[in-house]
């Protein structure tokens, strides 16, 4: 939906099934329209849309892609994003890490990367701006060689040029956002600045990488890293790094005691990788790929220490989405302080970066106590807290009521 300053939001996709293109556009149809009719019903409603390899092949077909068009035109909705990170199955089975495979040293991921460019291009309405997401590079584990980063680079340049070149074409102003997440190569904004670092010099002065490759800022990613945005975004900023889009994401947080273990457990499933960042009191860090490896190594949090203030104690992030409005419970807090500085900054500066979109994907392995039993009631809740945020910076006027 269009929001003040030219800003745009949608709720990502891939919180529904479909890994076919028949399979996604009828979860659009069942899923996305309800929320429409709830959320904005009077004015043009964005999707975010999640297109895995198969129905991004199956929607390049002409006509596939004719009907499609027609659709969107009849029920007044526009794509403006592309979320192009799960390339494969992502719900309803074993995700874990092979949500990083294909890597960016594939040729397969630079094929579908570029085939999502190619969509959004003729989705895109004429006067707004067009991003795609995707993986941080690939997974640190996996990723070990100076050759490998090497054709990683190649790689994403090779993207660049052909976002440049569809740009030109369409006269599109399309980009690509690299979207950091514990574990993988780009974890945290030093990271990501160290490879723009040797694109730039590998690149000298073309001012395409600028222009089409950035960053997806995910607000749930960031805070699990311990990192702050009045930090974190003026140092993207310095090194010329785009925001290509922020996903509006929140994280569990916890201090480890006894009672909050055996309730965090509740969090372990077998889809997801659920990586955990634990800083203790002295401000060390360890990090753990999944929750299963962080509850087994980590001990309680001593007894005696329990009445010890946050800000001395040893506190866990974990890389688990949970919904926007959800409110703090007796065991568990949330990231909701770093959504909320990234709307800070937004609201002094909306032109940083135009793409707000949520990404709560994670609703069909949440506890019974954190979900709603209708997604769309979820994605309404979502809605109407995101708005109500973004009204009180002036970043949204209320025309149309959440219902």
């Amino acid at each position: 939906m269009k929001l003040n300053h030219g800003l745009h939001l949608a709720y990502c996709t891939n919180i529904h099934r479909g890994e076919t293109w028949a399979e996604t556009f009828d979860s659009l149809k069942q899923n996305t329209l309800r929320v429409r009719e709830r959320v904005c019903p009077n004015q043009p409603y964005a999707i975010g849309l999640r297109l895995s390899s198969h129905a991004a092949q199956e929607l390049s077909d002409r006509a596939a892609l004719l009907e499609f068009q027609r659709w969107l035109g009849q029920n007044r909705c526009y794509i403006f994003t592309i979320n192009g990170f799960p390339y494969g199955q992502f719900h309803g089975t074993r995700v874990k890490e092979q949500v990083y495979a294909p890597d960016w040293t594939t040729q397969e991921r630079l094929v579908y990367t570029k085939l999502l460019i190619d969509l959004l291009a003729q989705l895109l309405p004429a006067d707004t701006e067009g991003s795609v997401s995707t993986l941080p590079c690939g997974f640190k584990l996996l990723v070990t060689t100076n050759e490998e980063l090497k054709i990683i680079r190649d790689n994403l340049w090779r993207c660049v040029e052909h976002i440049a070149r569809v740009s030109a074409q369409t006269g599109r102003k399309l980009h690509l956002g690299l979207e950091p997440e514990p574990m993988c190569l780009l974890e945290t904004s030093g990271e990501v600045v160290h490879l723009f670092d040797r694109l730039r010099a590998e690149h000298r002065n073309d001012p395409r990488l600028a222009e089409h490759l950035g960053v997806n800022y995910d607000t749930c990613h960031l805070a699990v890293e311990f990192e702050e945005p009045q930090d974190a975004i003026p140092f993207l900023q310095q090194h010329g790094i785009k925001l290509s889009k922020i996903h509006l994401s929140s994280a569990l947080t916890l201090r480890p005691t006894r009672e909050a273990r055996q309730a965090l457990a509740a969090f372990a499933d077998e889809v997801y990788l659920h990586q955990v960042v634990v800083r203790q009191a002295d401000g060390s860090r360890v990090v753990y790929l999944d929750l299963d490896d962080a509850l087994a190594c980590e001990r309680p949090l001593a007894e005696e220490t329990a009445g010890v203030s946050a800000a001395h104690s040893t506190e866990w992030r974990v890389h688990f989405h949970v919904p926007l409005h959800s409110a703090p419970t007796p065991w568990f807090g949330n990231t909701t302080g770093h959504i909320l500085g990234v709307l800070d900054i937004l609201q002094t500066r909306p032109s940083l970066c135009s793409h707000l979109e949520m990404e709560t994907y994670t609703w069909e392995v949440l506890p019974p106590e954190f979900k709603s039993w209708d997604v769309v009631d979820q994605l309404v809740a979502e809605y109407e807290w995101t708005l109500g945020r973004l009204a009180e910076r002036g970043l949204y006027r209320t025309a149309d009521a959440v219902k």
